[in-house]
């Protein structure tokens, strides 16, 4: 044993480690512009964009916070990652919006759509977003894997190799790395899920006398506490809202040649992990039989207990590396799309507009570094990941309701953004347990106040003020309305594309105009649906969110069946 670890168990890392960064600096030689840092070219296919959007969703930090949480209050804790499950279908209707915008970040959508300030303050939400999920993923990882060391490795010290290990093959690939690595990572982000599952059952007794040691409820989706019923609804509320404004998803959901790889990317990527999540769950549950006693404070330690008491000698080692296999995506998307924020919004903008494409890119590199120092920062003194994750759902959803009216009402001004953004805050830290003479609702309370303020201001404020540039909106819709592959089109009217890449129609679609033939936008379109609405123009935002709804329920009933075991 060496540091906690058998020597077998350090040889499959190093293997690990050693595999991954030649990989990273195999991947970096097709980085020649800054539109393959940060959008891979958008030469993404159906594969390569599941295993990234994957990636990008699924972190060990959501793993012990899960299993943690499902640890004291049973299978409702696996709501604080299925508050996206049935959101899921969503994403097959919002992945074209991202697409066709031919953005590279979504500060430039509020660049075009309401001005440089509104470009400015969503940096700032998403510079803050990208510190704290950092900090979550990075603080997740070293509790867990120095939980299985028992200790004889620090928490800081852990959280100091992934990140030197993740530098040494992200910094110079970019995002075209992410999408080269990924689906390797994706294999790992599965094992890391469900690994643990049959030694826990072994080691049980089988389910049936697991569940004799626990409470009924502990099987359960709703919990007598903390995740009830009304909290489900109103964080899926919350979660529907602020997806769109999660500042990395320009690139998750637009990196791919075509439409429908964007589509399939976002969609079953995620709903890959939600089948994960299952596994977390019930990891959680079964420590809570087999090594009970970790207090609420605590229960963070679940996974890695569970892990350093359940795996044989090797396979915890490679556990170890699953767990790192996991950081690594995400936090090489953050990074990516922090630095392009940066870089195209921020330095470029203000600072430099004449940099040429080679110094764009060593400006996004070092601005990838300090990302990573900002999330280090937030590891080392964030105290709880629930609590972090709670607060990161709530900062989305500032920007969430203007992306959505920005998209829907052309009325929607600058103003009427400004209004939301001030008005959600304010209201929810009235109402939220941060002022000593606020309200003190509870998490889902808060929404239900701060969510429709922000709504009713937005609408309010807009409708009393000047509208946005009829040419500003014209480009915008313009945009929006002109599917991927006839970026002809655009060309036509004099609108500037500001990152094309390697575009293309859908296979045998040619000598259609996509709009009328099916890919027209529900959700572009939704205020004039009452005398625009046919299946054949919309047929394909229905039918694939139709068969995305029949996952959600595929998904739901697995669940539903494995908690009914035994």
């Amino acid at each position: 044993m060496y540091l906690g670890l058998a020597i077998q168990d350090w040889l499959v890392i190093a293997a690990y480690v050693l595999l991954i960064v030649v990989l990273g600096w195999w991947a970096k030689r097709r980085v020649r512009t800054s539109g393959d840092y940060f959008m891979a070219g958008r030469r993404g296919n159906k594969i390569t964009m599941i295993a990234n959007a994957l990636g990008a969703g699924t972190h060990t930090d959501q793993a012990i916070a899960v299993a943690g949480a499902t640890y004291k209050i049973g299978l409702a804790g696996i709501w604080y990652q299925w508050v996206y499950l049935f959101i899921t279908p969503f994403f097959w209707l919002l992945t074209p919006i991202y697409r066709r915008m031919r953005y590279v970040t979504t500060a430039d959508y509020y660049d075009e759509r309401f001005g440089s300030k509104l470009s400015v303050a969503y940096v700032v939400m998403a510079m803050l977003y990208f510190a704290m999920d950092l900090g979550l993923i990075l603080k997740g990882t070293g509790l867990a894997i120095s939980a299985i060391t028992g200790g004889q490795i620090s928490t800081e010290f852990i959280i100091a190799f992934i990140v030197v290990f993740f530098l040494a093959y992200s910094v110079l690939g970019g995002l075209a790395s992410a999408l080269s690595l990924n689906l390797l990572q994706g294999v790992f982000i599965l094992l890391l899920s469900f690994l643990l599952i049959p030694f826990a059952l072994v080691q049980g007794g089988g389910i049936q006398a697991i569940k004799a040691k626990l409470p009924e409820y502990m099987f359960s989706f709703v919990a007598p506490r903390e995740v009830t019923l009304f909290f489900i609804v109103m964080i899926v509320i919350n979660g529907l809202i602020g997806i769109v404004a999660q500042p990395h998803h320009m690139a998750v959901a637009g990196s791919g040649k075509t439409e429908k790889s964007c589509r399939m990317g976002w969609t079953y990527g995620t709903f890959t992990k939600r089948i994960a999540t299952l596994a977390w769950a019930f990891v959680g549950v079964f420590a809570a039989a087999l090594f009970p006693g970790l207090s609420e404070h605590n229960r963070e330690l679940a996974f890695g207990v569970a892990v350093k008491n359940l795996l044989p000698v090797g396979v915890i080692g490679l556990m170890v590396a699953a767990m790192t296999a996991a950081v690594l995506p995400v936090c090489h998307n953050y990074m990516v799309s922090g630095s392009a924020l940066f870089t195209r919004n921020i330095f470029k903008k203000y600072m430099n507009r004449d940099l040429t494409n080679g110094q764009e890119l060593q400006v996004a590199r070092l601005a990838s570094v300090v990302i990573i120092i900002g999330g280090v920062i937030v590891a080392l003194t964030i105290p709880s990941i629930v609590r972090g994750l709670i607060l990161q759902m709530f900062l989305t959803s500032y920007f969430g309701i203007s992306f959505y009216m920005g998209i829907m009402w052309r009325r929607t001004n600058r103003y009427g953004v400004w209004a939301s953004v001030i008005v959600a805050f304010l209201t929810n830290l009235i109402v939220g347990p941060y002022l000593p003479f606020g309200f003190q609702l509870s998490v889902p309370g808060q929404i239900a106040v701060f969510l429709p303020a922000g709504f009713i201001a937005l609408i309010v404020v807009s409708l009393i003020t000047k509208s946005e540039p009829k040419e500003k909106l014209d480009t915008v819709n313009a945009l929006l309305h002109t599917p991927v592959g006839e970026e002809f089109r655009l060309k036509e009217k004099g609108i500037e594309i500001k990152f094309e890449g390697e575009s293309k129609r859908e296979a045998g679609t040619n000598d259609l105009a996509l709009e009328e033939n099916g890919h027209s936008l529900l959700l572009v379109d939704f205020l004039s649906l009452h005398h625009k609405f046919s299946f054949k123009r919309y047929r394909v935002d229905i039918v694939g969110f139709g068969i995305a709804l029949l996952f959600v329920l595929g998904i739901f009933a697995v669940g539903l069946l494995a908690a009914s075991v035994g």
